[in-house]
């Protein structure tokens, strides 16, 4: 087996980086929106938590059920619409703010 002239390297985040993503920039742009979807779903758990309220109060606020409370809460989902995170933002006395930002600069240059 031919040698590397590779420095090798024991960084997990580095190995899965060279290994599953750079290069490709597919992959990438699915990595960039699982993380969007995840800061979604863990901005409103904690929202909810912070307030002191279950999933079934917040629903009861907001006009909806436990289950779709549950839903937006998991990073997973990708349903999440501007009209219910407004529902949510006001029955938490809070306003939506969207921002626009560069993605961060390893996943650009990956």
């Amino acid at each position: 087996m031919p040698k590397s002239n590779r420095k090798p390297t024991t960084d997990a985040v580095a190995i899965i980086q060279r290994r599953y993503y750079k290069g490709k920039p597919g992959r990438l742009a699915a990595l960039e929106h699982a993380r969007a979807n995840d800061d979604v779903a863990r901005k409103i758990a904690a929202l909810r938590t912070e307030a002191d309220l279950s999933q079934r109060e917040l629903a009861k606020l907001v006009g909806t059920t436990a289950s779709v409370i549950c839903r937006l809460e998991d990073a997973n989902y990708e349903g999440h619409s501007l009209a219910m995170l407004h529902r949510i933002a006001a029955a938490l006395n809070r306003r939506v703010e969207i921002r626009f930002v560069q993605p961060e600069k390893h996943l650009r240059s990956a």
